[in-house]
């Protein structure tokens, strides 16, 4: 199936997490579609609840422990239940939830966010119901959501209605809308500037869009012939695109397509037999990608090459007899760079637990690894909403990983700026007014004489 070769990460491995380490006591909404059910940034990981008015629970990574319900703090205030979620990938405290409500909703998790204290033990406090943003637009329920990934504040969103829709969060307003989808869309991906995104639908097929003028530039009729789930991944900025599904014979297999021509794919392998759809975990600073598959325990490693024969396996991976519900993978900036931490993946297992699976590259020495861990995308958008719809076309802007290099949470010692979205300038807006109204009264009444202009 794959072929070795020399890799600075064939050696990479995973060991089992301690039971301390894992994130315990939930119980998930993880009956619908085949979504991952858990998204990271580099300090929050996010996850479903059951129950009514669209419960998610948003914990800290480096705050393990278990999760006790009616009392543990949530995020709460959809109608109905949340479908996908996703972190904004410059702003680590931005989360937008999609809902059967048909509504997604823009949050902001506080700095002293802590659910779980440094003992793994649940502390009380106040839920998170208020959104800063809700944007309104699809007939029917929102299943799947991902923000652009170098735009700032731009977010695509897919629905029961068959639309795409790109929408811009600061202005609270709807960008554009593709309705050439003739079935349910199973996923959605931009490409690596955001130019573009792809979305495999019920159908079979695989569609390629001109995310500003939303129409298709491509299209691949039937990705793979059996009925399951089909996911994509563009493969960084090689031209290739990577599709995972099922054959005729149910079995489960990868193809490798060229986007200059999709008449049929330059590479398929055929992966195992097993039901559950596969996941591609990709890893686009080192090319690695971590094949996840639904009730699978074990988690393959392999390397993209920008040429025949495309794959090579990378060790082992990770082998477990716990099933695998849903996964993620965590940003490069919340890894520990120093132990040679080369990737995390949360994986959502079948007690409704959350294992961390931290990925290692064997190294002796203590220094920074530069070859292993190249620049990666940096919490700076490359350019603002306004001026990627006009016709901007930039990849994400990228950063060392090296501790002595990183500015601590800021880029070249510059603040981020705090998001204010149109709703919330107006609320502050009256209160300045009311503010003001106020101040002009007490001035009236101690008779002091103002320019009222």
């Amino acid at each position: 199936m794959f072929k070795i070769r020399t890799s600075k990460y064939r050696h990479v491995f995973c060991d089992a997490p301690k039971q301390e380490m894992c994130h315990t006591g939930f119980r998930l909404s993880t009956v619908t579609g085949d979504q991952q059910y858990i998204k990271a940034s580099s300090k929050y990981f996010a996850v479903a609840l059951f129950g009514g008015g669209g419960l998610v629970y948003v914990g800290r990574h480096d705050r393990p422990g278990r999760f006790v319900p009616g009392s543990t703090p949530t995020l709460n205030g959809h109608q109905g239940s949340i479908l996908d979620f996703e972190w904004n990938p410059f702003d680590d405290s931005m989360l937008a939830t999609a809902s059967e409500d048909t509504t997604i909703k823009i949050w902001s998790i506080p700095e002293e966010w802590e659910p779980i204290n440094a003992k793994g033990v649940s502390k009380p406090g106040k839920d998170i119901s208020e959104s800063m943003v809700d944007l309104k637009g699809h007939g029917k329920k929102v299943n799947l959501l991902k923000f652009h990934p170098s735009a700032s504040n731009v977010i695509a969103s897919t629905s029961s209605d068959y639309t795409v829709k790109l929408w811009d969060i600061e202005a609270g307003q709807e960008l554009s809308t593709f309705d050439g989808m003739n079935d349910l869309c199973q996923d959605i991906v931009w490409d690596y500037k955001g130019d573009n995104y792809a979305t495999s639908c019920k159908d079979k097929a695989v569609r390629f869009i001109d995310a500003r003028a939303a129409k298709v530039t491509g299209k691949i009729d039937q990705a793979h012939d059996g009925l399951k789930g089909v996911k994509v991944v563009y493969m960084g900025e090689s031209g290739k695109v990577l599709t995972t599904g099922h054959s005729r014979a149910s079995g489960r297999e990868v193809k490798v397509w060229d986007l200059k021509n999709l008449s049929k794919p330059l590479k398929v392998d055929k992966i195992d037999t097993a039901a559950g759809v596969l996941m591609p975990m990709y890893d686009v600073d080192t090319n690695v990608i971590y094949l996840c598959g639904k009730g699978d325990g074990n988690i393959r490693t392999c390397e993209f090459e920008d040429k025949a024969p495309y794959f090579h396996r990378l060790g082992d991976g990770f082998r477990s007899t716990t099933s695998l519900k849903g996964v993620c993978l965590v940003p490069k900036r919340g890894l520990d760079i120093m132990k040679c931490e080369s990737a995390r993946l949360l994986k959502v297992t079948n007690d409704s637990s959350i294992q961390p699976l931290s990925f290692y590259v064997p190294r002796k020495s203590d220094a920074f690894q530069v070859d292993i861990f190249p620049n990666t995308p940096s919490n700076e958008p490359a350019h603002t909403a306004e001026e990627w719809w006009n016709g901007s076309s930039k990849g994400p802007e990228l950063e060392s990983l090296n501790p002595k290099n990183n500015g601590g949470g800021q880029q070249n010692g510059v603040v981020k700026k705090k998001f204010q979205s149109v709703a919330t300038l107006m609320t502050s807006l009256k209160k300045s007014e009311a503010r003001i109204r106020y101040l002009e009264g007490k001035l009236d009444g101690a008779g002091i004489f103002y320019d009222k202009k």
